[in-house]
């Protein structure tokens, strides 16, 4: 069976957790199945074999990001002829997807990673082009053969956002991690070297600087904690200036009261981050909007309790009480996100942290069923077994 996978990221170009999910399910699915994995990614071009990558037309670099999203999807389409599956992630990708499924009759798989409907802050990267991005989305994903989310809480989004997909078209396989590449490694000598105390209890976040992460509501928790507890925010990428600005003024404002505050905007290497990781005391997750979570399970992975926001597929990962603990939090439902308290939700934010610090024994032991919980149901080759199944009832379909 070949299947192309149609992607804006693909390795060395990744920045979010459905870059990281398609390098691993190629290789997941090429050494595991007997499937034949063609990738078709935005960017430069890269050597290895199977790979092909795209760009925006000359006159269009600089076009608006949805448009010039489109035509780059177009190029792709005419090398997607004679595959047996397309298989898309991402709005970014959708559209070359459906353009396929319309103009070779091949099946159409979507794997949803975030919803245009759920992220309308969007609109202040995109202008008009959120219009475009969403009218993308809803048409792949209403035509699609199969929708795939990444956790059940994401199912219940999208055929929420999109009534018209029915029970047999939605399936749910999880994102996995590799268990090899993400684990604990202490390494004091690294973390000194990006200003990291690591004799200082210390909560991390890494993440993207998006509305989605709630960063800015951290920022203001994180104001709550004892004042021996240091902060590391492994935070860049910011999707408008003015959330970067929100956010530099928030950081500059706590480092007026606290020290300890780290702020690495750059893009950490992975060797980096796991240092980083296992040099914290706990990991959090404050997103108002995370259909699962990658970045948690490489968190558990090396060892680290999470403190997630009880929203999406988070509670899916993280088992309160167990491996961390999730943040209860009451959300407008406008698609922000936003809580309705945001006080209250800043209020148990950091008093779940300060309860997790207060007691370093029962976080290293969260952390350790962190480790075996990745390693019990988070693993690629299940994953990848999983997405190739969902292939075959689709062929099995037509």
């Amino acid at each position: 069976m070949r299947v192309d996978l149609l992607t804006k990221e693909f390795p060395p170009e990744i920045y979010g957790g459905a870059g990281v999910h398609v390098a691993e399910l190629t290789a997941a699915l090429r050494s595991g199945t007997d499937t034949d994995v063609r990738v078709r990614a935005f960017g430069a071009d890269r050597a290895e074999p199977g790979v092909d990558s795209y760009r925006a037309p000359a006159g269009l670099e600089h076009a608006n990001g949805a448009v010039a999203t489109l035509a780059t999807d177009v190029q792709m389409v005419p090398d997607i002829e004679g595959t047996d599956i397309v298989h898309s992630h991402t709005w970014y990708a959708n559209a070359a997807g459906r353009l396929a499924q319309i103009t070779y009759d091949v099946p159409h798989v979507v794997t949803a990673h975030s919803l245009e409907p759920l992220r309308p802050w969007k609109a202040e990267q995109l202008g008009g082009g959120y219009r475009l991005s969403s009218w993308i989305e809803r048409e792949a994903f209403e035509h699609a053969d199969a929708v795939v989310a990444v956790s059940k809480g994401m199912a219940r989004d999208i055929q929420r956002s999109y009534p018209s997909i029915t029970d047999d078209r939605m399936h749910v396989v999880y994102n996995g991690i590799d268990l090899d590449a993400w684990q604990r490694t202490v390494d004091p000598d690294v973390v000194r070297e990006l200003g990291i105390d690591p004799d200082r209890p210390t909560v991390v976040f890494v993440g993207r600087i998006t509305r989605q992460k709630g960063l800015p509501y951290l920022l203001r928790a994180l104001d709550t904690l004892p004042a021996d507890v240091q902060v590391v925010l492994c935070a860049g990428a910011p999707d408008t200036p003015e959330i970067m600005s929100e956010v530099t003024a928030l950081v500059e404002d706590l480092r007026t009261r606290r020290s300890g505050v780290v702020w690495i905007d750059r893009m950490l290497g992975h060797d980096e981050i796991v240092r980083v990781l296992s040099a914290a005391t706990v990991f959090v997750c404050p997103s108002v909007y995370e259909p699962l979570g990658i970045v948690n399970l490489e968190a558990m992975a090396c060892g680290l309790p999470v403190v997630g926001t009880d929203t999406g597929g988070i509670p899916e990962v993280v088992a309160d009480g167990l491996t961390g603990r999730i943040v209860p939090i009451e959300q407008v439902q406008d698609g922000t996100g936003t809580p309705v308290d945001p006080e209250k939700f800043v209020a148990d934010l950091g008093a779940t942290l300060r309860e997790v610090l207060a007691d370093p024994a029962l976080a290293s032991l969260m952390g350790r069923a962190g480790r075996m919980r990745v390693e019990s149901e988070f693993t690629w080759a299940a994953i990848a077994t999983e997405t190739r199944a969902v292939y075959d009832a689709v062929l099995a379909g037509r």
